[in-house]
């Protein structure tokens, strides 16, 4: 493994991937849907692409929950939603209520965004304290993400403190961005990310999501979790991507059908 996977960063830009790169990353994808138009029509059609092309998880809003559990139901597709989404406010207990809600109508996953001002203001343990409470509510068998969005955070600093204080509380995955804001997913946080993974000896996953789109947006950040991890390390257990057209993109390189 590398001393310092910043150094790594520009060694895997402008990697572009092949058709071995898409087949490994198709089942860590999140294919997700949160732009808050959603209808049920379209809830279900994107459940059933997410089964037919063995996906890691479907990713929508808590009020389809029902929908989605119904249209999964049998197939081994993770049922995953998001709370305190996307402004990361400081209100825990309505967090902690809103992710006891989600787990009773079905959520396997829940990616919670991080207090993001809290966290600006130098309040990085606010974001454990967060975990904790979602960690509780949820309960067993439910994977818990914390949303840092890094562009928001910026500096290199308190992404690390911010990351490390959920991994000391308990979180499953850290996930870069909402996707809502820019800049969303970069390498340079990706690298932060994976340094604080890897101190805590790879038992907490990466989930990568914020503007990638393409083969070509996705395979360098595998190509980083590789030199990094390991490629035995990146399974759906440990490295998602959160999109909602990288799908297309990579069936299109494997010559499938949408």
């Amino acid at each position: 493994m590398a001393a310092d996977p910043l150094k790594l960063v520009e060694e895997v830009r402008g990697i572009a991937g092949d058709a071995a790169t898409a087949r490994r990353i198709l089942p860590l994808l999140d294919l997700t849907s949160l732009r808050g138009d959603e209808r049920e029509a379209g809830i279900r059609e994107l459940c059933r692409r997410a089964v037919t092309h063995g996906v890691a998880a479907v990713c929508i809003f808590p009020r389809h929950l029902p929908v989605a559990r119904e249209a999964l139901a049998g197939s081994e597709v993770r049922l995953a939603t998001v709370a305190n989404f996307p402004d990361g406010g400081e209100d825990l207990v309505a967090v902690a209520h809103d992710v006891r809600e989600a787990v009773a109508a079905g959520a396997r996953e829940v990616d919670v965004v991080a207090p993001l001002e809290a966290a600006r203001a130098g309040d990085v343990e606010l974001a454990g304290e967060l975990v904790t409470l979602c960690r509780e509510a949820a309960g067993g068998g439910v994977t818990l993400k914390l949303i840092l969005e890094t562009g928001l955070l910026a500096e290199p600093d308190l992404v690390t403190a911010v990351a490390r204080a959920a991994v000391m509380a308990g979180v499953d995955f850290l996930k870069t961005s909402t996707g809502k804001r820019q800049p969303g997913a970069t390498l340079e946080a990706a690298a932060l990310l994976l340094d604080v993974i890897r101190e805590a000896e790879g038992g907490v996953g990466l989930k990568l999501a914020g503007g990638i789109r393409t083969l070509g947006d996705a395979a360098p950040y595998l190509a980083l979790v590789d030199r990094v991890m390991g490629e035995e390390w990146a399974t759906r257990s440990h490295l998602r991507f959160g999109a909602s057209r990288l799908l297309d993109d990579l069936l299109e390189r494997l010559g499938e059908r949408a």
